[in-house]
């Protein structure tokens, strides 16, 4: 047999008599049964809102912790007149993928102002695309330099 408990807690007998019995210091715990009535009870804690419990639906939700958008880094080549501009243009486009006509236009840009910014990045990936370009210039023996600093 199971008895009804407010919010909706189902204990058999045994449970009962357990709970019954099973108290500090010698005093009996006491359960009341729910109300006699039969149906659905609503979110105000009983029929009517009386405030003798219920069940309570709802949506669980979680909370996202808001991220924080990484601070970005623009990436600069800096003239000098050593590198040629053949090997500015094709650096350009092995690290940073740009088209020809665009490496061509950067690398105009870096000759004729002395310095040009070949993209935007967050931190880490601005500071791979410099030590590449600095790997790739010192192994071809060029004196090419590329700098980056917060935008």
């Amino acid at each position: 047999m199971l008895l009804r408990f407010p919010y909706d807690r189902y204990l058999t007998m045994k449970t009962f008599a357990l709970l019954d019995h099973d108290a500090d210091a010698g005093a009996a715990l006491r359960l009341a049964p729910a109300p006699a009535h039969a149906g659905p009870q609503d979110d105000e804690g009983g029929k009517g809102g009386d405030g003798r419990g219920g069940t309570e639906t709802g949506t669980a939700t979680k909370t996202r912790p808001k991220t924080k958008r990484p601070n970005l880094y623009r990436v600069l080549l800096l003239n000098d007149d050593y590198t040629p501009m053949e090997f500015v243009v094709l650096v350009l486009q092995d690290v940073f993928n740009k088209s020809r006509e665009e490496a061509m236009q950067i690398m105009l840009h870096v000759h004729q102002k002395g310095v040009g910014e070949c993209g935007v990045y967050p931190y880490e990936v601005a500071e791979t695309k410099v030590t590449r370009v600095m790997d790739t210039a010192r192994k071809n023996q060029h004196p090419l330099q590329c700098v980056m600093e917060k935008q």
